[in-house]
This record gives C-alpha cells, structure tokens and sequence, in this order.
C-alpha cells in the first residue's frame, strides 16, 4: 500500500471516528441542527450537479426538496412503511419526476430554463393546500408524523443513543453514501458528459455525447439526491407542511451552492453551512436586520472568493505549497483529445 493511500485511510479513520463520537458531546438541539446541516449537504449536492456539471440552472430545487418530504411523509403516515423504506422510494419518484420535468431542458437553456423550474418552485405549495389534497396532504396543517426512536440501546460517554443521535447517524450514512456515490459517477463518462454539455454542447454532441439523454440523466439524478433530502427532512422535523417549501429554500439552495463552489462535490459541505448556519448567526447578531448581515456575508464571499469558497482554498494551497490539486472532472477543457488522436469517449469515460 503506497504512503498516500495510508495517509488517505488514516485520515478517513480519524474522521470517522470524530465523526461517531461527536453527537455523545453535546446537546439534543446542537445534534440536531448538525443533522439539518448534513441533509443541506445533501441538497445543495443535487443542485450542483445540475447547475454546476451540466450547465443547466435551476430555481425550483426546493420544490424537489418537497416532492421528497411528501413521498416520505403519506408513506409512512397513509401506508405504514418504514422511514428507511421511504428514503430511497422518495429518490425515485423524485428522479421519475425530475426525468419528466427535464423535457423542457432540451428546448430552454440560461435564463429560460431558470424561469421555468422557478414557475415550479412557485406552484408546488399551492398544489399541496388545495382542497381536493387535504385528505392526503393535510392542506395548510401539512402532516405530523412520528418521530423514530432509536431501535437498541447504546451508551457512549455516559450518553445514550436517543433519538436524535440515532437520526444523526441515519442522516450520516445515507449522506456518505450518496457523496461517494455521486463522486465516483462525476470522476467518470458520466462526469466529463455533463462538464462537455456545459462547456461546449455542439462539441460535445459531435463528438458522439448523447445530448439528449444527459440532459434529461442530470435533472433525474439531481432531483433523486433532492428527493433524498427531503426524505430525511421529513423524517428528522416529523413535520411537513407546504409553507415549508416556498420559494426562498429554492433561492437559499442556488446562493449555497456557488457560494461553495458550484462545479465543485467538496463545494455542497461549505453551501450547506451557509444555507442552515449563516441565517441563523445572522439572525443572532442582528434580531432587527438579520437581512443585512446575511447580505453583506453573502456580497464579501462573492467579492473575495468569486470562485467559491473551494475555488478560493485550492488557489492558496497551490500557492502556499506548490501542490497542484487533481483536477475534477468539471475543471479544465475536458473536450480537449490529448493523447487520443481519434477524439472519440472510451468505455471508461476519457476522452
């Protein structure tokens, strides 16, 4: 085993084992408000890989976000199903649903698309309250469910796994295994497809890329990760209602994502905590005008990391250190032959 692979499976240990311990330390509320950050994670993942790789903007996100949470909340509450059985029922009907709504995606692009997902953004709670719904959906009252208790007892640090550190852990594994899942597919074909959609779609698809086909794969794939969100939002609040999804998730969910890096997998972990965390330390230091600190936090980043807080971190590490970071597949002209004269994608995705 080379050094660097050590280095890499020691410092994953070390953060799993971090990462097991963290919520025995500290308080309900505090294990709880790190779970609503993992599921923005989550969230905010989904968005970049259909604005960030594929090129293809998107202001209705949220509304994906509510689809999940709704799939999740008349499972378990109409039909009985399981909440680990409602997570990835969610991710399909969502990626059903994304795969449909991606039609207009291969008639509008830019700003059109944008105004089209918006309209979606804008409808969705008002579907949920109409009157005809409300014996499935609840109307405005929205669905209350059971909170899941943990299913065995554990103490750890003289503390026990109750339900909120159960949730966390649930929240952790579905998070990492969606993150790996989505790092291996974007390092691959599948990847160096959508960067080429982005960058030069008439190149790509003279190049042998199935434009079609992407385009609708990225909305199907995105919206799945949000509908998995949802699920464990539903889940871990116990609470969905349609108020919950309004516009603003949409707009926090865009702001979040280039914030981070928006054609960056590392990039969701820094927009997740400006979607949940920055409003609410926003708000604790300003209860009058928590608006205009969240503004001016948002315009210095924008000012001072125009390419993201991940983009900001690798230029001063390369300069700090020299290292040159391993390019990910949305970085670099990825259209670009190099040593393969014929241009064309191989089965393992290079070009």
């Amino acid at each position: 085993m080379s050094a660097r692979r050590i280095g890499l499976v020691g410092a994953a240990s070390v953060a799993g084992a971090v990462l097991f311990a963290l919520p025995f330390g500290l308080d309900g509320y505090t294990v709880s408000q790190i779970t609503q950050y993992l599921i923005f994670i989550i969230a905010v993942l989904g968005l970049n890989i259909l604005a960030g790789y594929s090129g293809q903007l998107s202001l209705g996100h949220g509304a994906f976000i509510g689809i999940g949470a709704y799939v999740a909340a008349l499972l378990m509450s109409h039909l009985g199903w399981s909440y680990l059985l409602v997570i990835p029922a969610a991710a399909a009907v969502c990626a059903i649903i994304g795969y449909i709504v991606g039609f207009p995606a291969l008639r509008l692009h830019g700003h059109y698309l944008a105004l089209a997902t918006f309209g979606l953004a804008l409808a969705l709670p008002q579907i949920l309250k109409y009157r005809g719904l409300e014996n499935w959906t609840g109307g405005t009252q929205g669905i209350i469910l059971s909170r899941p208790a943990s299913p065995f007892k554990f103490i750890f640090l003289g503390e026990p796994l109750d339900a909120d550190r159960w949730l966390y852990f649930v929240v952790l594994v579905t998070g990492a295994a969606v993150f790996i899942f989505c790092w291996n597919l974007l390092r691959g074909r599948v990847g160096r497809a959508f960067v080429a959609l982005r960058d030069h779609p008439v190149a790509a698809a003279t190049m042998g890329v199935n434009v079609t086909w992407y385009k609708m794969l990225a909305f199907a794939l995105s919206s799945s990760v949000a509908g998995i969100a949802g699920a464990l939002l539903a889940i871990t609040t116990a609470f969905v209602a349609p108020d919950n999804f309004h516009i603003m998730l949409s707009i926090s969910l865009l702001v979040g994502a280039v914030i981070g890096g928006i054609s960056t997998v590392l990039g969701a972990f820094f927009g997740g905590l400006f979607v949940q965390v920055i409003p609410e330390m926003a708000h604790e230091l300003s209860h009058s005008a928590p608006s205009v600190v969240y503004g001016a936090v948002l315009l210095g980043i924008v000012y001072l990391m125009p390419d993201g807080i991940v983009g900001f971190l690798k230029g001063r590490l390369r300069r700090w250190t020299g290292w040159q970071a391993k390019m990910l597949p949305s970085e670099g002209d990825l259209l670009s032959t190099g040593g393969n004269k014929t241009g064309k994608w191989s089965d393992d995705g290079r070009a």
